[in-house]
């Protein structure tokens, strides 16, 4: 199926992902969760237990699925993970806990898998109870319909408010052989650079051991899904999970040019999903890069450049195609970080619009260079070697009517 935005932002038609990792299979399903009939169920299955790691919500609340994960994550080896969209089963108590159950021990029997062999995730409405039964008549279509080459299917029943599929992949070499890590993502709405509000599942045939895989996946889930942000909302069912089954017989020792390159295609894969979440921000007319330099530390920069992104007076100007510098300045100086205000730069799209404070007389340039999808916004402190880049969205008149009109 394709996916084609009808918001006049320029997209291209998106299809749905046609990759293969090695020793995987998936499937997504209709199985009537959602209102719109399209898929709403999908399973991602490796042939083989496989080293398992995986990254949750920092929400107090948690959903039932995200709470039963944290407990069969622990032991480091999985077979794959059901997802269900449509329903979030977060809030729902203790039949919530017996639906996200439910969920896994349906597919554990029908494949004859022991019982914590298989995760769960849920996305979509807070609040409603699962309607389970659904998912379990759905099973015997989702296990006919598994195949390698299933992860196009599986990628849209995990959808909601996303107006394309995200996926993406790599392959690298390792000596004389090949690795693929591949990745598929959800999300438009709620993200927030705090385990960006997603469901995100990465998948490899390297051989890796479970400590060496959370470390790489925290260090890329900090590079990409940490540092997006549409709207400064958290989610209550944040997942990233990384599945490596080994099929390819090529070993990942942490600390080698092997683990390096590893990592480096991972947060690749992890970045390429990240920036297509921000691209598909609910509403969005704008991508905008925020890059500060100069600060004082690193934790700085990251302060200062979020602070800039979260602000709805900066997100609106960008909307409206105005280059009020000011209101970037104004941010900063309440992100609670060293800064000298005789010292900053700022520049949108390389034109550079403050230069040590004061306002450059470019206006005209810079608002020319702004009516555009992408948006460049480089700011320079001066004041130390500290450097962060986050990726976030403009707000329009569109975030809000998707947002008032979610459960209806």
């Amino acid at each position: 199926m394709d996916f084609k935005i009808e918001d006049g932002s320029g997209y291209a038609d998106y299809r749905l992902p046609e990759f293969i990792v090695p020793g995987f299979k998936a499937a997504g399903v209709v199985a009537g969760i959602k209102k719109n009939g399209r898929r709403d169920l999908a399973l991602i299955l490796s042939d083989v237990p496989a080293s398992g790691a995986a990254l949750f919500t920092t929400n107090k609340v948690k959903a039932a699925p995200v709470l039963l994960g944290i407990e069969r994550i622990k032991k480091g080896v999985s077979r794959g993970v059901v997802v269900n969209s449509g329903n979030a089963n977060a809030c729902t108590g203790k039949n919530g806990m017996k639906a996200a159950l439910a969920m896994t021990s349906c597919i554990e029997r029908a494949i004859g898998l022991e019982k914590g062999e298989i995760l769960v995730s849920s996305t979509g409405v807070i609040g409603v109870p699962l309607p389970y039964e659904k998912v379990e008549a759905a099973v015997p279509a989702l296990l006919k319909g598994l195949s390698y080459k299933g992860l196009g299917p599986a990628t849209e029943a995990i959808m909601t408010t996303d107006a394309f599929p995200k996926s993406a992949v790599r392959e690298i070499k390792i000596g004389t052989k090949t690795l693929t890590i591949g990745g598929i993502a959800k999300g438009a709405g709620m993200i927030c650079p705090n385990m960006a509000t997603l469901l995100s599942y990465f998948l490899t045939d390297a051989k890796i051991k479970t400590s060496v895989l959370k470390k790489a996946l925290k260090i890329a889930v900090d590079a990409s899904f940490n540092s997006i942000l549409v709207d400064n909302d958290t989610s209550t069912n944040d997942t990233s999970m990384i599945f490596a089954n080994g099929v390819s017989g090529v070993e990942i020792k942490d600390a080698t040019p092997g683990y390096r390159a590893f990592l480096k295609a991972l947060t690749e894969v992890s970045v390429s999903l990240a920036q297509m979440i921000v691209r598909d921000g609910e509403g969005a007319t704008r991508f905008l890069e925020i890059g500060v330099k100069g600060a004082g530390s690193n934790k700085d920069a990251r302060k200062g450049a979020r602070t800039v992104a979260e602000s709805m007076l900066v997100k609106t100007a960008f909307f409206g195609g105005d280059p009020n510098w000011g209101r970037i300045l104004a941010a900063l100086g309440r992100a609670g970080i060293a800064l000298r205000e005789d010292k900053v730069s700022i520049a949108f799209n390389g034109v550079e619009v403050v230069r040590n404070g004061l306002d450059t007389g470019k206006e005209t340039q810079a608002a020319a260079a702004i009516k555009t999808r992408d948006v460049a916004v480089a700011i320079d402190l001066k004041s130390g070697k500290g450097s962060a880049k986050l990726w976030t969205t403009d707000l329009s008149y569109e975030y809000v009517k998707i947002n008032s009109a979610y459960r209806t």
